[in-house]
């Protein structure tokens, strides 16, 4: 888990980016959460497709299309956004030797229950609560004009 750091904070980005932002019934386009994120539209493509698969979230086209939550943010863990990313994370590609596996391993694997276990008890709610509790702004919707 924690050898994905940047995928897992980016996945953890956007699921709260949606459920600040789109609130209970709206969407959120892709471009703005990479915008909001400082982050290229494409690179965060993946990421919102594998949470899309999940069921995290939920996918709508159309032309108010975008992304919005799959079930509400207070059934959505901090675990199960993780699962979903680190889910690919099989590589075989990392270090070997007997330091590494009898040491090094060991301790990371303890590292990754102590976050497992940390991620269990916070919810997509807790962190939007947290942004409002630091003063972030949701964006206001633009008003509907009528003009001919």
């Amino acid at each position: 888990m924690l050898l994905r750091r940047d995928r897992t904070m980016i996945a953890i980005l956007i699921m709260l980016d949606v459920a600040f932002h789109a609130g209970r019934n709206g969407t959120i386009s892709a471009a703005d959460i990479a915008e909001r994120a400082g982050l290229a539209r494409r690179g965060i493509e993946p990421l919102l497709q594998a949470l899309s698969r999940s069921g995290l979230l939920e996918s709508v086209r159309g032309p108010r299309g975008g992304y919005r939550l799959g079930r509400p943010r207070r059934d959505i863990l901090m675990a199960d956004i993780l699962s979903v990313i680190t889910a690919d994370d099989n590589t075989d590609d990392g270090p070997i030797g007997g330091l590494f596996q009898k040491v090094v391993e060991p301790c990371w694997q303890e590292f990754d229950a102590m976050i497992d276990e940390k991620c269990r008890k916070i919810s997509l709610d807790d962190l939007v609560r947290r942004a409002e509790h630091a003063g972030m702004r949701r964006s206001l919707p633009e008003p509907i004009t009528f003009s001919i």
